[in-house]
């Protein structure tokens, strides 16, 4: 286990926990796997299932980035991660076992950081295609509170141009 990294990772989360262990794991498995580097803009996307502290050495570790639009959410609460290196086309799904031992929060983590990966995850290939890259959007103001928003988010209601916190989903039910 590189010692630094994982320090690194703690920093940044601000406290160890079993949750970053999983996403310290997890990219271990992905530079195993992938044989990738740190994505310096978004040659490498991943694909985070869950909003959970893994996110966040993700993160750290692979340069995968919300603010860069390499780090996607798609919120199934999986313990899933995909990831793919737009390069070569490479791709690879990461999944959390579920635990079959009851442990406290020191010893679940202790196990994450030493268990072979095979023991703590799945890794098979995603069942989705690489999203598109990241685009850039022109900016409207929402005509009933006056904030800008991303056009891609904009909604027409009674003709007018609103945000997503203005508009009154319609529903009838399922």
């Amino acid at each position: 286990m590189n010692e630094n990294l994982w320090n690194r990772c703690v920093v940044f989360h601000g406290h160890e926990c079993p949750g970053l262990a999983i996403g310290f794991r997890v990219c271990e498995a992905v530079v195993k796997e992938m044989n990738i580097e740190f994505s310096h803009d978004e040659e490498i996307v991943c694909v985070c299932e869950n909003d959970s502290c893994a996110v966040d050495a993700v993160q750290v570790i692979t340069g995968c980035t919300f603010g860069k639009g390499n780090l996607i959410y798609r919120g199934t609460g999986k313990m899933a991660f995909s990831f793919f290196n737009r390069q070569n086309g490479d791709n690879v799904r990461i999944v959390s076992k579920p635990s079959k031992v009851k442990m406290n929060k020191e010893e679940r983590q202790r196990y994450i950081l030493k268990a072979p990966i095979e023991d703590i995850f799945c890794i098979k290939k995603p069942h989705f295609k690489i999203p598109e890259a990241a685009r850039i959007f022109k900016t409207v103001t929402c005509e009933k509170c006056g904030e800008g928003v991303s056009e891609n988010k904009i909604r027409l209601e009674n003709g007018k141009k609103v945000c997503l916190d203005c508009f009154h989903e319609y529903s009838r039910g399922w």
